[in-house]
């Protein structure tokens, strides 16, 4: 049984050298994130080109996924670094000042937070850790009560608790990394704090845009960590290809408790939708500084397995952390474990009273429907765009679809989609000529034995986006 739930992760000072990204791909990476709220423009440029030299070098399919950073809602600097805050104490949050924070205040990098909050409102600074009680707003200073003390040093992020901060999704730095990842034609584009389907729709035009020289569009994916964004999932799926269930900021703003429920329902309406979902925050926390995780972070990479995450994300972890390799060892055993737990209920439910507005996508579902009561070894789709491949999968299966296509740009795509291998082949004009390759092929690869039954589906004629019309069961000879 191979390992369908994908792996994201981050790259960082742990895997920036070339030997240490090989072995860490070898463990089983699918998704390489370059996290564009650190770094320089060349330092993702270098890093995406090393994945993929590094990639082709050793017969592995990685996509590249470029995360915004989005608005920066954080404190300033301190004089000494950092100080402490005590419960009780005033301290002021100042949106005028310029030099370096103290015991009593700091400035922001977020202009606009004393026109966003009112007496009442309960901010949590440093993803929590620190809560302070606003007393009153004085012009650019918002006067405060420390709740829950602790350390706060410089540049820590600021959440409202409730959501309703006015910060625009897409920031000017946010534009010009568009461009950057554009460059280097990034697979999927991670879009950060949206709180509406118009923020998702704006930040797919500026890609599209700055893609346009290279004829290149990548996939959108919203970062789900705002309140606001909870009402809205629906037309945020539509407006995007994915989502990330960013757990995080998330928690902060809505409670750590609300968390769990929201993934799980976000994970659900995501495969409903036909989008991709990613599962993001602390996942292997532990291992930035251990060699082996705590057993309540095994059961979360496994829960989220079994809710049906398209991929589980790293992200300190291989970033920063001192065991990067064994990270991606260890998620990649938990989540194959929990993959052959997974009770797959029959899939004949998901058939009742749905109707298929298509023709590619009534015979995925009926390549899919056939091989669960065939048996068959294996579903195999011949396609383009990939979509054949994507509806295939949002289906509970433990039948490996294998999708085979001539578009790079598709490969790479379908390596986040949960329980598909993609596999590059040439294009054919002649259908049974490329059927017998499709086989050949997967022979080739140790995936199809004589006596072996399986579906496979493509386009009559072949090569057109979309034209997926024929289901055809075979058997290996």
């Amino acid at each position: 049984m191979t390992r369908g739930t994908k792996i994201v992760a981050t790259l960082g000072p742990a895997t920036s050298d070339p030997e240490v990204l090989e072995r860490l791909i070898r463990a089983g990476v699918d998704v390489v994130r370059l996290n564009f709220s650190h770094g320089k423009a060349q330092d993702h440029i270098d890093r995406a080109n090393m994945v993929r030299e590094i990639a082709d070098r050793v017969g592995r399919t990685v996509a590249l996924m470029a995360d915004l950073q989005g608005p920066k809602i954080r404190v300033g600097k301190f004089v000494d670094g950092k100080v402490q805050l005590v419960k009780g104490a005033r301290f002021v949050l100042d949106a005028s000042r310029t030099e370096p924070g103290d015991i009593d205040g700091v400035g922001l990098d977020y202009k606009e937070l004393p026109r966003d909050v009112k007496p009442g409102d309960t901010l949590l600074l440093n993803d929590g850790l620190i809560v302070l009680t606003v007393e009153e707003v004085k012009g650019d200073k918002v006067h405060t009560i420390v709740k829950i003390e602790g350390e706060l040093s410089n540049n820590k992020g600021i959440n409202k608790q409730g959501g309703g901060l006015t910060a625009p999704a897409l920031t000017a730095k946010d534009m010009d990394d568009i461009r950057t990842a554009m460059s280097f034609r990034c697979d999927y584009l991670a879009v950060s704090f949206p709180k509406n389907s118009t923020d998702m729709e704006m930040a797919r035009q500026l890609a599209n845009v700055a893609g346009e020289a290279q004829r290149h569009k990548p996939a959108m994916i919203a970062k789900i960590e705002r309140t606001e964004a909870i009402p809205n999932l629906e037309s945020i799926l539509k407006a995007s290809d994915g989502i990330m269930v960013a757990r995080g900021d998330l928690a902060v703003e809505v409670g750590n408790a609300s968390v769990p429920a929201l993934q799980k329902r976000m994970i659900r309406m995501a495969r409903e939708m036909d989008k991709v979902v990613i599962t993001a925050t602390q996942m292997m926390e532990s291992m930035i500084l251990a060699p082996v995780p705590t057993r309540a972070e095994v059961s979360d990479v496994a829960n989220a397995v079994l809710d049906g995450t398209d991929a589980v994300m790293l992200s300190a972890e291989t970033a920063a952390g001192k065991y990067p390799i064994e990270t991606v060892e260890t998620m990649a055993a938990i989540a194959l474990e929990a993959e052959r737990a997974d009770d797959v209920q029959s899939i004949e439910a998901s058939f009742l009273n749905k109707k298929f507005g298509r023709i590619d996508q009534s015979i995925a579902m009926g390549a899919l429907f056939t091989a669960q009561h065939l048996g068959c070894k294996a579903i195999v789709a011949l396609t383009e765009s990939g979509s054949t491949a994507l509806w295939i999968s949002r289906q509970r299966t433990q039948v490996p679809i294998f999708a085979l296509t001539s578009q790079a740009t598709s490969l790479r795509r379908m390596a986040l989609y949960r329980n598909v291998t993609p596999l590059m082949m040439s294009a054919f004009d002649d259908r049974d000529t490329a059927l017998a390759e499709a086989e050949r092929l997967l022979i080739a690869r140790g995936v199809f034995r004589p006596g072996d039954t399986y579906a496979i589906t493509c386009g009559e004629p072949m090569g057109y986006p979309g034209g997926t019309n024929m289901l055809k069961i075979c058997r290996v000879s």
